[in-house]
């Protein structure tokens, strides 16, 4: 998907109870906007929730929207609040397990140990490619560069 189709409609989801409950302001969020346009989609919402079921309720709500993409950031740890693989997996006709070994690989490589730990998940539910990326600004950028070839 190299095109810069303007046609193309990405959402982004953050899963961050700090952030949500307005603690600390999200970084993850704006840096994944700001990724996408110059992907060439038009992102049409960034979504701040709490962890758990809010995840998935923002996830059902784009997979109606129809919208093309929707890339999550956070929860993907190993905390007790970090649902949101168990939260976007339900939700998918088809795993798509390629991606997320791809963008733990470099973190791997560099012999960071958290990465992986990381257990995010991507796939297809309908016709949206749904991507869970780490909560960290860092871990956001590195996967954004594994995944600017594909997008």
């Amino acid at each position: 998907m190299t095109d810069r189709n303007p046609s193309r409609v990405a959402r982004v989801v953050v899963a961050s109870n700090r952030a949500s409950s307005g603690v600390y302001e999200d970084r993850s969020g704006p840096i994944i906007e700001a990724w996408l346009v110059e992907q060439g989609f038009t992102v049409d919402e960034c979504d701040v929730v709490a962890d758990g079921p809010p995840v998935g309720e923002a996830l059902r709500a784009a997979i109606y929207a129809e919208v093309d993409l929707v890339i999550t950031t956070g929860g993907t740890g190993l905390t007790p609040t970090d649902r949101t693989p168990e939260e976007t997996a339900p939700l998918l006709d088809r795993l798509v397990p390629g991606i997320p070994e791809a963008l733990r690989a470099p973190g791997v490589a560099k012999g960071i140990p958290g990465a992986m730990l990381s257990r995010g998940v991507a796939g297809v539910a309908d016709r949206t490619l749904v991507i869970n990326l780490p909560g960290s600004s860092g871990g956001v950028k590195e996967a954004l560069a594994v995944l600017a070839p594909v997008i």
